[in-house]
C-alpha cells in the first residue's frame, strides 16, 4: 500500500484529497503545518507527498526546502497543491524543490491520475 502524506491547512481540502486517496487504497498521513509536515516527512517516509503552499507558520516552499535538505526527503516526489495560477508560480514551487503541480479546487476525476504519474 502506497503512503501520501498531505500537508494541508484547509479542513475541506484534507477531507477531500484523503477521502479520494482512502478510496483507492492509500495509506494517509495527515499534516495541518509545514513544521509537522517536515516532521512526519522524516519519521514517516511517504511514497509522495502533496504541499498545500499557504500555510500557517512556514510555508510550503520553505516546507519542500526543509524536507529536500534531509537524507529521507531527497527523492520522494512533492506535488504542489496549490490555488497559486499566476505567471511563474508554476516555475517558483519547481524552484523549492517540487516536483509537480496541480492547481485547487482539486477536480475528483484527474485527481488520481495526475498523482499517480509520480508513483
Amino acid at each position: 500500500m502506497k503512503r501520501v502524506l498531505i500537508v494541508e491547512d484547509n479542513e475541506k481540502n484534507m477531507y477531500l484529497m484523503n477521502f479520494i486517496l482512502s478510496n483507492k487504497n492509500y495509506e494517509v498521513i495527515k499534516a495541518e503545518t509545514g513544521e509537522k509536515g517536515v516532521e512526519l516527512a522524516i519519521k514517516e517516509r511517504p511514497d509522495l507527498i502533496l504541499m498545500d503552499i499557504m500555510l500557517p507558520g512556514i510555508d510550503g516552499y520553505e516546507t519542500t526546502k526543509r524536507i529536500r535538505e534531509r537524507e529521507a526527503g531527497g527523492k520522494v516526489p512533492i506535488i504542489a497543491i496549490t490555488s497559486c495560477a499566476m505567471t511563474g508560480d508554476r516555475e517558483k514551487v519547481m524552484a523549492a524543490g517540487c516536483t509537480g503541480y496541480i492547481e485547487k479546487p482539486i477536480d475528483p476525476e484527474t485527481f488520481i491520475p495526475e498523482i499517480e504519474k509520480y508513483l
